[in-house]
């Protein structure tokens, strides 16, 4: 709301107020954690290798799972407690925090993402007030995570 009330009428974000929204990012960070658009995807094994005890042949197809470290304890201490400050400062070590994939295989468009993300929390925080229909609604992953219900919300927009 700093960004919105600092704005003229009709103005538009700049790249700067992008760039001051990070308390915004880590919020959207959490959920991604939480919900990543990305389950994971099939790798091959360039080398042998011994993973918990398992010895992994160079060429064998392995899965690897967003949700498998973003619900790590030893990656995230109380994995499912929603808290944005995980993502303060330098954040996750590396190849924790993964929702679009990671190293040489990153998604492309991250950030692109990433800006569409924040103007789109700046634009509904600025604009609405919501109330959410389903208090508790579960989140069913199929193979996407999305809300039971379709997550209904009654907005209310800001008094001008």
């Amino acid at each position: 709301m700093d960004i919105a009330n600092s704005k003229a009428p009709g103005e538009r974000l700049s790249w700067e107020d992008i760039q001051k929204m990070r308390y915004s990012w880590n919020v959207a960070c959490e959920v991604l954690r939480l919900a990543p658009p990305l389950q994971g995807a099939f790798r091959e094994a360039i080398n042998d290798f011994i993973f918990n005890g398992f010895s992994i042949p160079k060429g064998w197809k392995l899965y690897w799972s967003a949700n498998s470290t973003h619900r790590n304890p030893e990656c995230f201490p109380e994995p499912l407690k929603f808290d944005p400050t995980r993502f303060e400062g330098k954040g996750p070590a590396p190849y924790m925090f993964v929702p679009f994939g990671g190293g040489p295989r990153t998604c492309p468009g991250k950030e692109y993402a990433r800006l569409e993300i924040l103007v789109f929390m700046h634009n509904i925080v600025r604009r609405f007030k919501w109330k959410k229909l389903v208090g508790d609604e579960k989140i069913i992953v199929d193979p996407m995570p999305m809300p039971a219900k379709g997550l209904p919300v009654l907005l209310f927009p800001h008094k001008a």
